[in-house]
């Protein structure tokens, strides 16, 4: 199912939905924008969240962006055990789930 040529619909898509693709893309200039957190650090949490919920697409995009910014190889080496560490930690605590 995952196709980097989707990405080019997403024009389309912005033709049929304008309003709601807009406030898409402000929430998303505002959300990653530098503040007091740096783009940089922003663009390796973006990249931590996509390993962890695994959209390709998200890590795409974000692992250039994180790069653009100044993301070095061993901070995206970094963001990746963080990212494990997380959903290694949640596996773990949602086993607690399992015993009496």
């Amino acid at each position: 199912m995952y196709d980097a040529a989707n990405l080019a619909k997403l024009p389309a898509l912005k033709g049929l939905a304008p309003e709601a693709m807009a406030a898409f893309e402000a929430l998303d200039k505002a959300a990653l924008a530098d503040g007091a957190i740096p783009r940089k650090y922003k663009e390796l949490m973006a990249l931590a969240v996509a390993l962890t919920t695994q959209c390709p697409y998200c890590l795409e995009v974000h692992r250039e962006a994180a790069k653009k910014a100044g993301a070095t190889e061993q901070e995206l080496a970094e963001t990746v055990f963080v990212a494990v560490a997380l959903r290694a930690g949640a596996a773990l605590t949602h086993g607690t789930h399992l015993l009496p």
